[in-house]
């Protein structure tokens, strides 16, 4: 028989989550010594604890774990537990990797903050726009919450235009405000523009607001790389004296295929020193 040192090194793992399996119920000592309270295991045990810890790497819990190897699960459920498992590491890889475009993009804002060029801001009116919308709720206006909810949107928009047989006229414009529940979670407005009358229903038909004054900077490239472009807005604004009133519309000037060769108009509502702090009302 093995000791508990002896057993952890031919296992590979510590004396302490031996300790704890034991607790646990997921492995107990072949033997313990009654007088010392010293655990002992046999060569035996070594397959368990090798399918244990296999399973562990596999991301199953503690319990999860234990029905397999006591063989509580059927071979079906198990099929539908690593079925699952692959589900939750897909999401998670997709999930990364929109985590790592966004600290790409925060890396350049860092490493260019005060040097990015601001020529390109244009303080402009934007006119109103007739446009079909669909609505749904972000848990923030980060790009990585913003990102998985406007482009289902969209595509449902599309899906809804096309059975009303309703062709779009022009390019998207999303926009966004503070949701009605509070808690920083953000209304994502997804529009496309169309030539058609006033409705609601499976979707709405309305005229977006004009902006009065907007300072405007153009955006190239994928939407999850646009925080860089939205800081330099946001810089060029405070620099030159003028306020933010709203949350920046987006407008999209190319929407190819590659989304890292879109280009996207920022739009932002400003007030100026020389002009009231104007509300603009949404349409009826």
């Amino acid at each position: 028989m093995f000791t508990i040192g002896e057993f952890a090194r031919h296992g590979r793992v510590s004396i302490r989550m031996l300790r704890h399996y034991d607790a646990t119920g997921l492995l107990h000592p072949a033997h313990v010594d009654p007088a010392s309270g010293y655990r002992y295991y046999t060569a035996a045990q070594l397959a368990r604890l090798n399918r244990i810890i296999a399973l562990k790497d596999l991301g199953f819990t503690l319990q999860q774990v234990q029905d397999i190897v006591d063989e509580k699960v059927s071979a079906e459920e198990l099929r539908g537990m690593l079925r699952l498992r692959r589900a939750e590491l897909e999401t998670a890889m997709a999930a990364a990797g929109a985590r790592l475009v966004q600290v790409e993009a925060r890396l350049r804002a860092i490493e260019s903050e005060g040097h990015m060029p601001t020529n390109d801001v244009v303080v402009k009116s934007v006119p109103a726009v007739r446009v079909a919308e669909l609505t749904a709720t972000a848990a923030s206006f980060e790009p990585e919450d913003i990102g998985p909810v406007i482009g289902p949107l969209y595509d449902e928009l599309c899906r809804r235009l096309e059975e009303a047989g309703i062709t779009p006229t022009g390019r998207g414009v999303a926009s966004y405000e503070d949701a009605p529940e509070g808690g920083g979670r953000i209304s994502v407005h997804a529009a496309l523009q169309v030539s058609a009358p006033l409705q609601e229903g499976a979707f709405r038909i309305f005229d977006l607001p004009s902006l009065g004054r907007a300072a405007t900077i153009v955006h190239r490239g994928s939407m999850d790389t646009v925080l860089p472009t939205a800081q330099t807005l946001a810089r060029w604004i405070d620099a030159n004296g003028y306020q933010s009133t709203g949350y920046p519309r987006e407008f999209g000037l190319e929407c190819p295929e590659n989304r890292d060769d879109w280009v996207t108009e920022l739009q932002a509502p400003v007030t100026g020193p020389d002009q009231p702090r104007l509300r603009h009302m949404p349409v009826a």
